[in-house]
């Protein structure tokens, strides 16, 4: 067979951060076309909360399954099923007549999308060594600031002055990711992602011993903090330029754009600023995650500005910074679940997803019913931005000093 070219596992990284950068498109359109569709189907703030809740249970199931089929069968063939599968809902969404054919949509969307993420983590995991991983999660999960970057203008292009014009848009956008389907089949051979972990004794680490310790506890409360604060301004970014501030569709959109760039240079740089400091300063890459994470946060607490920010540049300067802390927090995240076993990196991060989708999915109707009886965003936005310093606080109190100092030993692929 054929050897690989040592830029192959970066090619490969890159086909991954399309399939993010799908991922997020086809959950980003109900999002930038949230305006139009409540006015269609004439729903409340919370009924629209409701969908996003129902998105983000199905995706907490999704995750439980995907990820431990991800350890249990080949990559391969599971990442195309799934990514097919969230693309043809997303198709389907296009097709509906009222709120609930949309809700179950968006209730199947979630679940295959949460496939996503075993499978790609198995990736990265399979194809780096542990010091670059941090830098090939940065360059996957990067693909979810792409696909909210292009979504805007891309909506605003198909969707034209007929408010029912955002079904064509949810046609097009699941199409593309169909493409990639027949991409990654051209790009990998079936065997490739195969992982050979030597049978060590001593590192045979049952899956209870991991859920039962402190380690796992530690990252659960980081990533509730993490995903609190990036999902709720996805979601509610666009209404709360418009509803909140009185941008028009057209100003809330392309902001949205920004915004989403801006994510994007926060996730590669702390990919980037994670190698350097780990090379700079001779420390651990799982201190320099640490380092990393905490900057991140104090971006990310900016979010307590748009208490007393108008409209103006001054306020979206805030939550471009916000954002990009906000996605930086997620390489250092992927990173941690991959150093707590090599056995079990499709389960572990098909539980800790289902956890955190779980518990946080319901904030946004919490959110939406704040929104409802106090005709303001402003105080939900504000504590979104505070609740990555839950991930701080647990690292320093249940992270096993012990063990952090390593980190996965790099598999080899078959």
């Amino acid at each position: 067979m054929k050897q690989r070219s040592p830029l192959w596992k970066w090619y490969l990284c890159g086909l991954l951060l399309l399939a993010t950068t799908i991922n997020y498109m086809d959950r980003q359109t109900l999002a930038n076309a949230a305006v139009r569709v409540t006015k269609e189907f004439k729903l409340s703030q919370e009924q629209y909360g409701d969908m996003e809740l129902a998105f983000g249970w199905a995706f907490a199931v999704g995750s439980l399954v995907f990820g431990f089929l991800a350890d249990r069968f080949r990559v391969y063939w599971l990442y195309p099923i799934v990514l097919s599968g969230w693309s043809l809902m997303g198709i389907a969404s296009a097709h509906t007549d009222g709120y609930w054919p949309l809700l179950t949509c968006r209730v199947l969307l979630g679940f295959f999308e949460a496939g996503h993420w075993p499978c790609a983590l198995k990736t990265t995991f399979a194809l780096l060594d542990p010091k670059d991983r941090t830098m090939g999660n940065s360059v996957l999960q990067s693909g979810a600031s792409i696909g909210a970057v292009v979504t805007p203008p891309m909506m605003l292009w198909l969707m034209t002055d007929d408010i029912r014009s955002w079904r064509f848009a949810f046609e097009v956008i699941g199409g593309i990711g169909l493409l990639w389907v027949v991409i990654w089949f051209l790009s990998i051979r079936k065997t490739e992602l195969d992982v050979v972990i030597p049978d060590d004794p001593t590192k045979r680490e049952g899956m209870w011993d991991i859920l039962l310790g402190r380690r796992f506890w530690a990252l659960a409360i980081l990533i509730f903090g993490a995903q609190t604060c990036w999902h709720l301004f996805r979601v509610w970014l666009p209404k709360f330029m418009q509803e909140g501030r009185g941008y028009s569709e057209t100003e809330a959109l392309t902001f949205n754009s920004a915004y989403y760039i801006g994510t994007d240079i926060g996730c590669i740089a702390a990919g980037v600023i994670s190698l350097w400091l780990a090379r700079r300063f001779a420390i651990s890459a799982h201190g320099a995650r640490r380092w990393v994470y905490a900057g991140a946060c104090v971006m990310t607490s900016f979010s307590v500005l748009l208490l007393w920010l108008p409209k103006g540049w001054p306020l979206m300067g805030a939550i471009l910074v916000v954002g990009a802390g906000a996605l930086a927090l997620f390489p250092c995240y992927y990173s941690f679940v991959q150093e707590l076993s090599d056995r079990h990196v499709g389960r572990l991060t098909g539980l800790l997803s289902t956890w955190v989708w779980a518990v946080s999915s319901p904030m946004h109707k919490i959110f939406g019913r704040m929104v409802d009886e106090t005709k303001s965003f402003d105080m939900g936005m504000a504590m979104a931005g505070l609740a990555p310093w839950l991930g701080v606080i647990a690292m320093k109190l249940l992270w096993d000093q012990s063990k952090s100092s390593t980190t996965s030993s790099s598999p080899s692929s078959a």
